[in-house]
């Protein structure tokens, strides 16, 4: 008898009518389109959030700020592509969205302070010289995928939904802390009441409404909140109707040691949690991530990151809470995604377009973030119930990683004494966690033990194979 897959969602057998696997299969163009925008929607604040916090920091006006914005949609737009849609060995071809990576804030807001234009070439050069590092490391880095067996994916899949969580939790009190009215009972009753929107949607709808339901709450949510005063039409009184974000806009990039070697270090950052944010992906779509994926999901990564300075936008990578919006609606076609990608590039070439989704007041959008990123958690712990907890020190492996892997969601300030480029690693609770989950996986099922065949097997087995 042929061995049985060791996870549920390990394989999908492709459509006997069309032989195409549900990643590879183009949906009617509405479902296409709402499906889409549905992605849209999850990833837009996580997208325009870094370069509203970057260019106030550097010095830019407001209206400067505000072309960063529509360049980081537009090339989160390209980056996408890149990945879903790929060509020769670029693209991971999974529903994968890119966009503006947090993970690279701090640095560049460390570069660029106070220095203008100057800072935004600065921080441009570093961005392309990491990226092209990048790029030609993604083949190497590709092949730690044997390091990643359940106890290591699980707890890492556990990590990424978890530490998202508090994202929801700040769009829910309101997104800006300055505000006077951050945490206020009307805030998080919005974001109550989405929630239950969204969870009533899902369990009364069927079929398409049903797989929607994500997008139909954040109208609905939005509606309701225009008495109460939470939604403003200033930012689409504002906008421009056509802007295209002009190649080196802010100047020829400059290139800075510190500035590079800081830049390289984030790129490290981006690529680790790529991948892990890829292995999870796999698994929830029912195809599993192998190296050649990897290689080329890192590949895309890096490119879409390399091209990005030039149309003014930031470091591109994984975002991992549209993983959720997946693993809830059970819509694994990557062409849906791009369609995604072609609605974020739409909106960084029309500004009044891209200030129609900012009407969604963030408290909607957290009680949304809410089920979203919980599902990613529930992955993981999903994973984590094949991982063989009992056998071996699996639990302590898991106890220890997501420990510490928890440490800058439970204390923000807890590496605060240590280097600023020490802190762009530690500060990664994904990061961390995954760093100790191999090197705790290494020592106790690896390194000076004999264990026998079958344990051997449970322990060291990765959690994806070739396809």
């Amino acid at each position: 008898m042929a061995p049985q897959p060791r996870f549920r969602n390990d394989a999908v057998t492709p459509d006997p009518a069309t032989g195409k696997h549900p990643v590879d299969e183009t949906l009617p163009p509405l479902k296409m389109f709402t499906s889409g925008l549905q992605h849209v929607a999850a990833m837009y604040a996580g997208v325009v959030a870094p370069p509203m916090v970057v260019g106030p920091a550097v010095g830019l006006t407001p209206k400067e700020t505000a072309f960063l914005i529509g360049a980081s949609l537009f090339t989160a737009g390209l980056a996408t592509l890149l990945q879903t849609l790929g060509f020769w060995k670029v693209g991971a071809r999974l529903p994968f969205v890119n966009g503006v990576s947090f993970a690279g804030v701090t640095p560049m807001i460390a570069i660029g302070k106070d220095r203008g234009h100057e800072g935004m070439a600065v921080i441009f050069g570093a961005v392309i010289v990491a990226s092209v590092l990048g790029f030609v490391l993604a083949p190497y880095f590709s092949r730690l995928l044997r390091f990643f067996p359940p106890v290591v994916t699980g707890t890492v899949i556990t990590l990424i939904g978890v530490s998202l969580l508090p994202v929801a939790f700040r769009w829910a009190q309101g997104g800006n802390a300055a505000a006077h009215d951050y945490g206020s009972t009307k805030n998080i009753g919005m974001a109550a009441l989405t929630l239950v929107i969204v969870l009533a949607l899902r369990r009364l709808l069927r079929g398409f409404l049903q797989q929607i339901a994500i997008l139909l709450g954040l109208v609905v949510g939005t509606l309701i909140a225009v008495p109460f005063g939470m939604t403003s039409l200033d930012a689409i009184r504002g906008a421009d109707a056509v802007g295209f974000p002009t190649p080196f806009h802010f100047g020829a990039p400059h290139f800075e040691a510190a500035a590079i070697v800081s830049m390289c270090i984030v790129m490290l950052v981006c690529m680790t949690e790529s991948t892990a944010d890829m292995l999870a992906l796999g698994k929830i779509v029912g195809r599993p991530a192998d190296e050649r994926t990897i290689e080329g999901g890192l590949r895309a990564d890096t490119l879409g990151s390399a091209i990005s300075p030039l149309f003014n936008g930031f470091m591109a990578s994984a975002f991992a809470q549209n993983i959720g919006l997946v693993a809830m609606t059970k819509v694994r076609s990557r062409f849906v995604v791009a369609t995604g990608g072609g609605i974020l590039i739409l909106l960084g070439l029309c500004p009044v377009a891209a200030s129609v989704i900012a009407l969604v007041p963030l408290p909607v959008l957290g009680g949304a973030g809410i089920v979203l990123f919980g599902s990613v958690a529930a992955s993981g712990i999903q994973t984590l119930s094949t991982a063989a907890l009992e056998q071996g020190e699996n639990a302590l492996i898991v106890a220890a990683a997501l420990g510490i892997g928890l440490i800058p969601i439970a204390a923000p300030t807890f590496y605060d004494a240590f280097p600023e480029n020490v802190r762009v690693v530690l500060d990664s609770g994904i990061s961390t966690g995954c760093v100790v989950a191999i090197v705790l996986n290494l020592a106790f099922n690896h390194l000076g033990r004999k264990a026998s065949s079958e344990e051997s097997a449970v322990l060291a087995e990765p959690v994806v194979a070739a396809h």
